[in-house]
């Protein structure tokens, strides 16, 4: 009986290691398949979100262009000479311009998206202390010494343009 057992334990052992080679080798062509095709949707995806992404960037650069102090100031024209409405108008500009392109930064780094809004809040901020300079007393004025102040130093959003076109050239 014993005998029997081994035998069939003899005979059985090479159908058995056959058989583990055999799922082995399958179930490794069933993940490189599987790994193949999620290459190749990826790679098709890849291809459809470009002209995406570069279109989000291209919104973006127009976002930055437009808060521009110098643009900004020669685009929005004051309602009356109270240097802080001309602020309050400035800033509002600013906050819907930020919010109409708010849902592109799905398509940016976060990287990039944390620099414009740095750059957004830069503008901000840069037009609250021009109001409070003693020079200004009248949204002319205020005008004024924005774009003076400008001939200094660059703006927020031209460092943040830098940042976009780095980036972009990396993708491209």
């Amino acid at each position: 009986m014993t005998q029997d057992l081994t035998n069939l334990a003899f005979n059985l052992l090479p159908a058995v290691i056959v058989a583990l080679l055999a799922y082995y080798f399958f179930s490794q062509y069933v993940k490189e398949q599987d790994g193949q095709r999620r290459f190749q949707l990826h790679k098709a995806n890849q291809a459809n979100a470009l002209p995406q992404k570069l279109q989000a960037y291209e919104r973006i650069t127009l976002f930055l262009e437009r808060i521009s102090p110098g643009n900004l100031v020669s685009r929005v024209k004051p309602y009356s000479d109270d240097a802080n409405e001309y602020e309050a108008l400035l800033l509002r500009t600013i906050t819907e311009e930020f919010e109409h392109n708010l849902s592109q930064q799905i398509y940016i780094t976060q990287e990039c998206w944390n620099v414009v809004r740095t750059a957004k809040s830069a503008t901000a901020a840069l037009i609250r202390k021009t109001n409070m300079s003693d020079k200004v007393d009248t949204s002319d004025k205020l005008r004024e010494t924005i774009l003076r102040d400008l001939m200094d130093r660059a703006a927020p959003s031209d460092t943040a343009l830098q940042f976009i076109k780095q980036e972009v050239s990396e993708i491209i």
